[in-house]
């Protein structure tokens, strides 16, 4: 997920818009406990004693995704590594894209970390505290099979109908390339869309892409035509300013799995092959 500054919101209402989110279980991180009145580091403040609470928004496969009851995927074996090192355990809050990256949802004490495939921008680091680089960013085309559209400015003078997530790197390069496409709030709305024949073509993140076509039924239909690599990384976040102490722990993390092969074990776990690359350990 990606650049862009739409609906702008209010901290207040944010807040608001939180306060019947639903709270969900992370797969993992089991090292907690629920009676612990703190963590194992010295200083880490949560908003729930022995819990981790992350917000991220549902779907967002192979990143974050629900399956039999729980959430599973990247970001969350991720996260779970750091609740570990806390020695307290995961709890996941779904919430929309635009409440995290304005930092509305971690400003309102809702959750302690943003785990969201989240791309680093400068205008998002002016209200999150973001963690070291995690993932490499590219995103992907997708459209019906024999299309042959490989290229925006395809899309542009083809005058086809484009889907993208609200608040993504994607409705940027839509935008950079003369497009105004329709927005959705999550990559599930976005998927069926293209389904169900309310647009044409898809811009999202290659990792979601490449998940929606190892289900039978999308690949029957639907092909990548093209994937571009924007340069750019993602990373987890916390409350700008509020929590220096919990931002060491996830950056130790992330460079602790990266130096011990583990990152790339749930690289290969969730996107299904060899990473070409791997962020810098810090």
């Amino acid at each position: 997920m990606t650049t862009g500054s739409l609906r702008r919101r209010s901290v207040a209402a944010a807040a608001f818009a939180l306060t019947g989110l639903l709270a969900l279980t992370a797969c993992g991180g089991d090292s907690g406990d629920d009676s612990a009145a703190g963590t194992k580091v010295p200083g880490v403040k949560l908003v729930k004693n022995g819990k981790l609470t992350t917000c991220t928004s549902l779907p967002y496969p192979p990143f974050q995704f629900p399956q039999n009851g729980k959430v599973v995927g990247f970001d969350v074996d991720l996260i779970d590594k750091v609740a570990q090192k806390l020695g307290v355990t995961q709890e996941i809050v779904d919430v929309k894209f635009d409440i995290i990256k304005s930092g509305a949802a971690l400003n309102s004490g809702r959750c302690d970390v943003a785990a969201a495939g989240m791309t680093i921008t400068e205008e998002r680091k002016k209200n999150l505290d973001f963690s070291t680089s995690y993932f490499p960013e590219a995103i992907a085309l997708m459209t019906a099979k024999g299309k042959g559209v490989t290229t925006l400015e395809q899309v542009k003078s083809q005058n086809l109908r484009l889907g993208v997530q609200t608040g993504t790197t994607s409705l940027d390069e839509a935008k950079k390339a003369g497009l105004k496409p329709k927005e959705f709030d999550d990559a599930g709305k976005q998927l069926l869309a293209l389904q169900s024949g309310q647009i044409d073509i898809i811009l999202q993140d290659l990792p979601v892409v490449n998940d929606w076509l190892k289900k039978p039924d999308v690949a029957a239909k639907f092909e990548r035509t093209a994937e571009f690599e924007t340069g750019m990384q993602y990373g987890f976040a916390v409350r700008k300013g509020g929590n220096p102490e919990l931002l060491k722990v996830i950056n130790d993390t992330i460079s602790e799995s990266i130096k011990d092969g583990s990152w790339r074990q749930l690289y290969v776990k969730w996107i299904g092959s060899e990473p070409k690359s791997t962020p810098n350990a810090q």
